[in-house]
C-alpha cells in the first residue's frame, strides 16, 4: 500500500513537473555567479530557482550562468544588473567595494562572533539599511535582495609558522584584494599586504610571491593550496564571508506584488541554503587539511581578545575614509548588539 501511494505521489510530482515546464513562463530570471557548481552561490541559486519556479506556479523562469559567460568581475557584473542584460548576481563584499564602498563593513574583523550572531543580523533590518544605501547610490536600478554566506569564515593561513598570536604575524606576506580595508587589516596586524589576483594564487605560494592569505577552509581545499605550501590555518574567524545578492531593481518592481513576494520568499530560501552549506562542506575540509598534515590552531579566547585588539585601528580607518562608513558601521554594531542579546536570551531560555 505504502509502496502504491509512494508510486502515484511520484508519477503526480513529474507530471506537475512536466505542465509547469510545457507552459510559457511570464517572466524570465537571468541569474549568474562567477563560481562553479561545487560552490555554496550555486547550492543557494538551486534552490531559488527551484523555488521560484514551484511556488511561482511556472510564472516565473530562472536560468542560471555560473561562471563568466555573462560578466567576469565584480564592476562588470554590477553594470549589466544596472543596464538590465543580468537580473541576479552575487558578490562577495570586495567584489562589490568599487561602486558601493560601504559593503565592505562585513570585511571589519572580529565584529561577529559566530554564525548564530552573523546569521541574526544578516536576516535582519541591517540588510534593509544597505539595501536603503544601495539603491539611493545606483539611482535605484541594483536591489540588495539578501545576503548569505559564501565558505564559512575568513581565516589567516600561512606557508612558514603556527599562528597563535599578533606577534607571529609580523613580517609576513599574506595575499588581500585590491581593496583598502583588508590591506589596512594585514598591515595593523604587524604582516604585509600582497595584493593578488585569485587564479595567480597558488603559484604564488610556490614561489613564495606570498606567504598567507585569508580565506575560509573551503576555497583553500577546494583550491590545493596545502599542495602549494599552505600548511598553517589559525582559526580566528576574523570575518564571516558574506554573499551579497544583487537584483536588478527594475526587474524586480516590473512583477506584480504576489509574484514579488514569491521572489522574496525565494531569496530567503536561498540564504539559508548558503548560510547551511559551508557548515557541512567545512567538515570534511578540515578533516582533509589535517589529514594531509596541516596545522590548525584554535586561539585561546585571550589570544582571540589580543587580535581583536591589535586590529581596532581598522575601525576608525574604515569610519574616517569609506563614504558613509561612519553611517553602516553604527548600523552594523548596533545590530550585532541586538543580535547577542536575543541569541543570549534565547540560550538562557533553552538551558532552563
Amino acid at each position: 500500500m505504502l509502496k502504491t501511494t509512494l508510486k502515484t505521489l511520484t508519477v503526480a510530482a513529474m507530471l506537475a513537473g512536466s505542465a509547469i515546464s510545457a507552459s510559457a513562463a511570464d517572466y524570465t530570471i537571468r541569474a549568474t555567479a562567477n563560481s562553479n557548481e561545487n560552490d555554496e552561490d550555486y547550492d543557494g541559486l538551486v534552490v531559488f530557482k527551484n523555488y521560484v519556479e514551484a511556488a511561482s506556479n511556472g510564472a516565473i523562469e530562472v536560468e542560471l550562468f555560473i561562471g563568466t559567460q555573462l560578466c567576469s568581475n565584480g564592476a562588470e557584473c554590477l553594470q549589466g544588473v544596472a543596464d538590465g542584460s543580468i537580473d541576479v548576481y552575487i558578490s562577495t563584499s570586495g567584489g562589490a567595494s568599487g561602486i558601493f564602498p560601504y559593503v565592505q563593513v562585513l570585511d571589519l574583523p572580529y565584529l561577529m562572533a559566530d554564525d548564530r550572531i552573523a546569521e541574526h543580523v544578516l536576516s535582519g533590518d541591517f540588510t534593509r539599511k544597505m539595501r536603503a544605501m544601495a539603491l539611493a547610490d545606483s539611482d535605484d536600478m541594483i536591489r540588495l535582495m539578501t545576503i548569505g554566506n559564501t565558505g564559512g569564515w575568513r581565516n589567516f593561513a600561512n606557508t612558514k609558522r603556527r599562528v597563535a598570536e599578533p606577534a607571529d604575524m609580523e613580517g609576513l606576506k599574506i595575499r588581500t584584494v585590491v581593496a583598502d580595508l583588508p590591506q589596512e587589516l594585514v598591515k595593523a596586524l604587524g604582516a604585509s599586504p600582497t595584493p593578488i589576483p585569485w587564479p595567480e594564487l597558488f603559484t604564488s605560494f610556490q614561489t613564495g610571491v606570498v606567504e598567507g592569505s585569508k580565506n575560509g577552509i573551503t576555497d583553500i581545499m577546494g583550491m590545493k593550496f596545502p599542495d602549494a605550501g599552505l600548511q598553517y590555518v589559525t582559526l580566528d574567524g576574523h570575518a564571516y564571508m558574506g554573499a551579497l545578492w544583487w537584483m536588478s531593481n527594475q526587474k524586480f518592481q516590473a512583477m506584480p506584488e504576489d509574484m514579488r513576494r514569491v521572489v522574496v520568499d525565494g531569496f530567503n530560501a536561498l540564504q539559508q541554503a548558503t548560510f547551511a552549506s559551508p557548515k557541512r562542506k567545512s567538515i570534511q575540509a578540515y578533516a582533509d587539511f589535517v589529514a594531509g598534515g596541516g596545522d590548525l590552531y584554535v586561539p585561546t579566547p585571550e589570544q582571540k581578545a589580543a587580535f581583536k585588539a591589535s586590529a581596532a585601528p581598522v575601525y576608525d580607518w574604515f569610519k574616517g575614509n569609506v563614504a558613509n562608513g561612519e553611517e553602516i558601521f553604527t548600523a552594523l554594531t548596533d545590530a550585532v548588539a541586538a543580535a547577542e542579546a536575543d541569541v543570549n536570551a534565547a540560550r538562557a531560555a533553552d538551558l532552563k
